[in-house]
């Protein structure tokens, strides 16, 4: 169970990795799917293509914003781009990468059913079957029009007793299979064309602005994990010191018999650290409040000091009251 454990915690903290897995599990998961689909094409003059076409494309949108859904990165770049400016800047550069790189794997599977539909062609043949030219195939020379629109509606349906006997429905199978495959074909050479392309050009470009894109990008969504983390245990803190409070008379016998375990390095200072200034809910309300509209600067010069009481402030803008500036240490020389 540890290993399991250890294993899940590796894959929340490589957030690029999941969402690679996921990708993977899309596009298998698409392929499975269309392999597992009976399709029954209608073989209706008018109906034809609504559902060639339907198939072909209405479960790749589906696919595309399952992708958006599981992809954790979609909610942090729309929390970033959405959140007041505050005390952080926007950067746009860093949220231009985050929506290419889920865009790109969000398209890998409706691709793949697109790339495996054009290939197999039975949707492009029974989207098409009924605009091809008929004076290309011999066997609907004496026919009427309408006759001609029923026949040709009727081709991807072989057990049809009208096209049972019929020389040229295989004729114009063959033919759209043909063009369905090499369209899928091209799709696929062009996206590998694309891919090279991209991988042995990027080099050519100015790479510090895609690096630190990526770091800051990487960084946003770590501090959301951090954030969400320290949010936990403080309401677990905060929870505990709420049931000892609520049976006053067993502090001690509760305290003995604590659920949580310190860790090693913890003791009473880390509890004080995160429950600081904080005992009601107003103030915890308050403080998520500052932390949507007051985003710390990117800034880790500033250090922590303790005050003169022996309680520890922190250096963050929104810790002092107003008007007051927080003091730094003064270092001696030697």
């Amino acid at each position: 169970m540890e290993r399991f454990r250890m294993i899940f915690q590796y894959f929340q903290s490589n957030t690029e990795s999941v969402m690679n897995g996921i990708c993977g599990l899309l596009a298998l998961a698409s392929v499975k799917i269309y392999t597992s689909f009976d399709f029954s094409c209608p073989c209706l003059p008018r109906y034809n293509m609504a559902y060639g076409l339907g198939v072909m494309f209405i479960p790749p949108v589906t696919l595309f914003f399952c992708g958006l859904i599981l992809n954790r990165q979609s909610l942090v770049m729309l929390e970033e781009w959405s959140r007041p400016q505050g005390r952080r800047k926007k950067d746009l550069a860093v949220i231009r990468y985050m929506c290419s790189s889920i865009m790109q794997r969000a398209m890998v599977a409706p691709v793949v059913w697109i790339i495996v539909t054009l290939l197999d062609g039975k949707c492009l043949i029974c989207a098409f079957s009924g605009s091809v030219d008929p004076e290309k195939f011999v066997g609907f020379a004496n026919t009427t029009p309408v006759q001609v629109q029923q026949l040709l509606a009727k081709v991807p349906c072989k057990d049809d007793e009208l096209m049972r006997n019929n020389t040229s429905r295989k004729a114009v199978s063959r033919y759209l299979r043909c063009w369905s495959q090499a369209l899928g074909w091209s799709i696929l050479l062009i996206l590998i064309v694309a891919a090279f392309l991209a991988r042995w050009l990027r080099p050519c470009f100015n790479q510090v602005t895609l690096l630190q894109a990526r770091h800051w990008s990487n960084y946003i969504d770590i501090e959301q994990k951090i954030f969400e983390e320290t949010c936990c245990e403080h309401s677990r803190q905060f929870a505990h010191k709420c049931i000892l409070h609520f049976f006053e008379s067993m502090r001690q016998e509760i305290k003995q018999h604590s659920f949580r375990l310190p860790r090693e390095g913890e003791g009473a200072e880390r509890e004080e650290d995160l429950l600081w200034g904080i005992t009601n809910q107003d103030e915890v309300n308050k403080l998520l409040k500052m932390w949507y509209y007051q985003k710390p600067p990117l800034n880790v010069g500033q250090v922590t000091h303790r005050h003169p009481l022996g309680q520890e402030r922190s250096s963050l803008p929104w810790a002092d009251s107003p008007g007051t500036q927080p003091k730094l240490p003064q270092h001696t020389s030697v």
